[in-house]
């Protein structure tokens, strides 16, 4: 049964917007979800907080005129519940049901997809390289992306498909004309943005009254790495590729280009304004890369021992100072007090045993307790070197998830 197919409840429902159901997350509020998912979609990707209840009952158990009394009980009737799915249907008829036998509920707003379509700006305070610089956060995923500006130009690191126009738009309302899109390396959860912000004008975005908008000659500079395009990207042509050492003026600040790879052969790092180093997925304010992706089970020694050395002769030998902000966040991150997932170089090395691990320890550590492959991971990452085309709302589904980039599920800061 699809999200068409429920009938609508003879009762009416509220409905909760997802940005208001994150901010009462982020303000500490005790909730309580109950998520109509499928059990196998409950334990692969759900909404989580230190203060979210979380309980999954299938909206099957709730499709019989006579609900199981069992079911009833798993349910508080003495707080608001706020139920969810897949799209916004089954919540809805959920809802519905629960509210005719007098309990408090209301429904998620479209759902997971909804969830999903949150992406957050928010500055990064302690950058202190010429202009600003915002961190973009999809808490749905976890996924990082960052816009350095200044004196009018403006360059998008790790951008995502889905959100094209979201730079476009953010880019209008700051004044300034978005130079460079660059990728770090060819990403396995999310498909990228970087060609398709190559195709707008980095000047002139007016809108027809059908609401495409206008191109010129000159595009967004699409940028990757140079060292990825032996992985199979299709299009490199059509882009920059950025060797270790290059550079990009937005304004007065510089990104240079950092070649670290490890997770990837191709992964590139970019050191923004001499503040901060965008290290794409080599390392987290919360843990390492994993080495999987590319070369499966045997080839993750190598490919670790690739990261070792990159960790420890490119980004370490960076001032303490400097800021790592990586492409991704898992649930065990902790923000810094800007709200952004950044820190310095020093203090991680001194909260990150990973960090200071001879390379031996590096390895077996990292190899030891990697979590499950992104989901549609070979699809993505097909995607993104282009040798496989999907539209918009293929893509969007594809990154719904987790990203599980990382060596752990849990924190290696702090151990």
């Amino acid at each position: 049964m699809n999200a068409d197919d429920f009938p609508t409840p003879d009762v009416e429902v509220a409905t909760i917007a997802p940005e208001t159901l994150k901010d009462r997350i982020d303000a500490g509020e005790e909730l309580t979800l109950l998520d109509a998912r499928m059990s196998s979609d409950y334990e692969e990707w759900r909404i989580d907080g230190e203060t979210v209840e979380s309980i999954n009952v299938p909206y099957f158990e709730f499709l019989d005129d006579e609900i199981d009394e069992d079911v009833l009980e798993r349910i508080p009737d003495d707080r608001e519940v706020t139920v969810l799915c897949a799209k916004g249907g089954a919540s809805e008829y959920v809802a519905g049901t629960l509210a005719e036998r007098g309990y408090d509920v209301n429904h998620l707003e479209d759902g997971m997809n909804g969830w999903a379509s949150i992406y957050e700006a928010v500055e990064v305070e302690r950058y202190d390289g010429p202009g600003t610089l915002l961190q973009y956060q999809r808490p749905s995923s976890g996924c990082l992306g960052y816009l350095l500006y200044d004196d009018g130009e403006a360059a998008i690191v790790d951008p995502l498909r889905a959100f094209t126009d979201r730079y476009l738009d953010d880019a209008d309302e700051l004044g300034v004309d978005l130079q460079y899109a660059i990728d770090t390396h060819v990403h396995a959860d999310h498909i990228s943005g970087v060609r398709e912000l190559a195709e707008f004008s980095g000047s002139s975005r007016a809108e027809r009254s059908d609401g495409v908008r206008d191109l010129d000659a000159e595009g967004v500079e699409g940028v990757i790495p140079a060292a990825a395009v032996d992985r199979g990207i299709t299009y490199a042509d059509d882009l920059t590729t950025a060797e270790d050492g290059d550079t990009f003026a937005v304004g007065d600040a510089e990104i240079e280009t950092v070649y670290t790879p490890g997770h990837t052969t191709g992964m590139t790092s970019y050191l923004l304004g001499d503040s901060l180093l965008a290290t794409g997925d080599g390392l987290f304010v919360e843990s390492v890369a994993r080495p999987d992706l590319e070369e499966g089970d045997d080839g993750a020694p190598d490919a670790a021992r690739m990261l070792y050395e990159s960790l420890q002769e490119r980004v370490l030998a960076l001032d303490d100072d400097v800021l790592v902000g990586g492409a991704h966040f898992s649930d065990a991150a902790k923000p810094a007090e800007d709200g952004t997932y950044t820190a310095p170089i020093g203090q991680l090395v001194e909260e990150m045993d990973a960090l200071t691990m001879d390379e031996d320890e590096f390895v077996e550590l990292i190899l030891s307790d990697m979590p499950p492959r992104p989901a549609n991971y070979e699809e993505i990452i097909a995607t993104n070197l282009g040798q496989e085309s999907v539209d918009d709302d293929e893509a969007f589904t594809l990154e719904l998830g987790p990203n599980n980039c990382a060596a752990s599920q849990d924190s290696l800061a702090g151990d």
